[in-house]
């Protein structure tokens, strides 16, 4: 007579959902919305773990990539070497290229571009629900902030791409090269209605950090870019938000289809 096989144990390293973001302030939201959060640096990312789903029993694992395409491949790779997850979500804050854009409206990619030309389509199977905030759509990965309405809107009129940010391209190349399930949800964060200050340039180091030296430069030299900053900020936390809402609801349907 067999002996019964003995039960499954749990991987504690292994992630249901892997999360690539910038900057800790675009997942911060969703993280709270988390539970059993737990922290850890490895190399020069920060990683954190926690459960999520109805009946927290999903495992998220989110990973703090900095700015820029190549510190969002090196991330990727550093999270799926670490956690193995079943999906990769490239998540955080964009620049509309379209009108009809508002600030927190989400893209979700169905296609991603760069200025080169190179397309990596995107199998999306949602519909878009332009009453809620929700657009499916291309978006554009360029490498450096695209800081005024009319190179935006140029970027628009030559990639159509709804929305612009510099990392989804990289993380999704890396997932094609692991063969790991991917999406792109990007929250919009600054749209058409006026253009970026332009001490946003200066602010943000190398690793994604606000650099407060820079802050405090922009403030002294430009005393007006306090409330231009600030407005900035404000239009993060709306952002932010409205991306943890959606995250929240789409990661059980996300492990769901990798079961």
């Amino acid at each position: 007579m067999n002996e019964a096989s003995p039960p499954p144990v749990a991987d504690p390293a292994h992630a249901d959902i892997g999360i690539v973001c910038a900057l800790k302030l675009e997942i911060t939201p969703y993280l709270d919305r988390c539970d059993r959060i737990r922290k850890y640096t490895g190399g020069d990312f920060t990683f954190r773990g926690g459960l999520t789903g109805p009946d927290y029993d999903m495992r998220v694992v989110t990973v703090e990539a900095g700015t820029g395409p190549g510190r969002a491949s090196r991330a990727t790779q550093a999270l799926i070497d670490a956690h193995t997850p079943r999906w990769v979500i490239s998540a955080g804050f964009s620049g509309a290229l379209q009108s009809d854009l508002k600030i927190g409206d989400l893209v979700i990619g169905n296609s991603i571009v760069d200025i080169a030309g190179d397309d990596l389509k995107v199998d999306v199977r949602m519909a878009a629900d332009p009453k809620r905030g929700w657009h499916v759509g291309r978006l554009l990965m360029v490498e450096k902030i695209v800081r005024t309405v009319a190179e935006k809107q140029r970027l628009g009129e030559q990639t159509g791409a709804m929305a612009v940010d510099l990392e989804s391209l990289a993380v999704a190349r890396k997932c094609v090269e692991t063969h790991t399930r991917f999406i792109a949800v990007r929250a919009i964060s600054d749209d058409l209605s006026q253009d970026l200050p332009p001490e946003v340039l200066s602010v943000f180091g190398g690793s994604g950090t606000l650099r407060a030296g820079a802050i405090a430069g922009a403030v002294w030299k430009r005393p007006g870019s306090v409330k231009e900053m600030w407005r900035l900020r404000e239009q993060a936390v709306t952002a932010s938000e409205r991306l943890a809402e959606f995250l929240q609801l789409i990661s059980p349907t996300l492990a769901e289809t990798a079961s």
